[in-house]
Formats: C-alpha cells, structure tokens, sequence
C-alpha cells in the first residue's frame, strides 16, 4: 500500500516559488537558496502544515477541493516566506555539503535527545482552534533552546494549523549512554483578547551515544490540550466562583 502526502507537492512547489520571486526582486537578507536551505524551509513549512493524506486517485480528486482554499495558500505563503527569512539568516552547519553526508555531522557525546512537543490551543467557549496565539516553552524560568533555529521559540499558531504548535528541544548533553533524567517544562500562552495561561510537563529521557541531528515524527509526545477563556468571560467566571 502506497501513502502520500499531496501538501508535499504543494508545499515544496509554492517554497520553491516563493525563492524565485525573491530572487527576482534582489532581497538583500536573501543569503542563500541552495538545495539544502530550500529543503529547510520546505521542512519548515510542512512541520507546521497539517498533511493531507491520499491511498488512491478516488482520494486524491477528494483532496484537491480542500488544497485550493483560499486560507490554505494563504498559510502557506505566510509560513513560507517566515521560513526562508529564518533559514536564510541562520544556516545550518555544513549546509553547502551534499544532504546525504551531514549523518557523519552527528555530534558523539551521549545526550538527551527529546522528542518533538506538540499541543492545541482551543477557545474556551466554542472548543473551536485558536490561531495567533504565542506560545513560549520554558524550564526553570528560561526559554528552552531549540535543536536549530529553524524552530521557533516562542511560536505561534496559524489557521492551517488547527491550534496546534510544536516544539523541538535541542538536546542536552549526558554523562553516560542509558542515563536517565526527568526534566519539566512549561508552556506559557497568550492571545489577544484572551486569559493567558501556563502548563507544566515533565519528560523523561534515555540518553543516546549520539545527538539527533534528524526529526523523527514517531519520536514525539503530544501534551495535554490547552484552554483558553476571553477576558471578559474569565471574568465572569472569577465573580461566579467568589
């Protein structure tokens, strides 16, 4: 059985677009648009994309409606040209070399490696996704650093995305392989118009012989979904309680 993803193609052709029109009107942040830099922004957009799967041509003639959308392509532009301007600007190491060679870049350190942390924002009222919403992970106070800076922190929520937001953490280094370590983090959120909240997780990691430098999606963790009320029915809901 075959599996494909069709937001694939349109993500990576509508990327690829985005890179000529800059291009051509000489952006001067533009660095550079090589294969590997164009990848990460592709991967950028498609991490922060809901997928749209397909098993046959019924499918996909199904699908085709719904990648059309007006709001989709929108998002895409949207996510699209914020990353670009991130890869652009930070590079990843040895980002000229051929893509196949970086799995020798991996650093041979035993370290915590975490996996990808994803959650949803949703209205209080409606149980509806919220979008432009901000959201920080923290641990001890501090804005946890992410595995490249392809990855934002704080990040925010789009309409594509359904409410929902990920995060990769870099990893940490460890003192011997099979160590295990517990660390907590929480999750700060705000949103115009809204209550802002926190939440607090705890993980706990196996130390690996070497640092990940490629997301694995089975190698994730979704946390608990985050509810947040408008001001004024925070508000009344405070009063009701006094």
């Amino acid at each position: 059985m075959n599996i494909h993803n069709l937001m694939e193609e349109v993500v990576i052709n509508r990327v690829n677009d985005l890179y000529e029109q800059v291009k051509q009107v000489n952006a001067t942040w533009l660095t550079c648009d090589c294969e590997n830099c164009r990848l990460d922004a592709i991967s950028y957009v498609l991490n922060r994309i809901p997928p749209k799967y397909v098993v046959s041509g019924r499918g996909a003639l199904h699908t085709n409606d719904e990648l059309e959308s007006p709001q989709i392509k929108a998002d895409i532009d949207s996510i699209g040209m914020e990353g670009i301007r991130i890869v652009s600007t930070t590079k990843r190491p040895f980002h000229i070399e051929p893509r196949e060679n970086k799995a020798n870049s991996n650093k041979k350190s035993p370290c915590f490696n975490f996996p990808m942390i994803q959650g949803t924002v949703l209205d209080g009222s409606t149980f509806e996704p919220l979008t432009d919403v901000t959201i920080y992970l923290k641990q001890d106070g501090k804005i946890v650093e992410m595995a490249d800076a392809t990855w934002h922190n704080p990040t925010q929520t789009y309409h594509s995305t359904n409410g929902t937001y990920s995060f990769w953490p870099k990893a940490v280094i460890a003192e011997k392989e099979d160590e295990t370590k517990k660390f907590s983090f929480t999750v700060e959120v705000s949103c115009s118009g809204y209550e802002s909240l926190t939440c607090s997780f705890d993980v706990s990691i196996v130390a690996e012989a070497v640092e990940r430098i490629k997301l694995d999606s089975s190698f994730s963790m979704k946390i608990k979904n985050l509810v947040m009320f408008k001001s004024e029915i925070q508000n009344e809901m405070d009063r009701a309680i006094i």
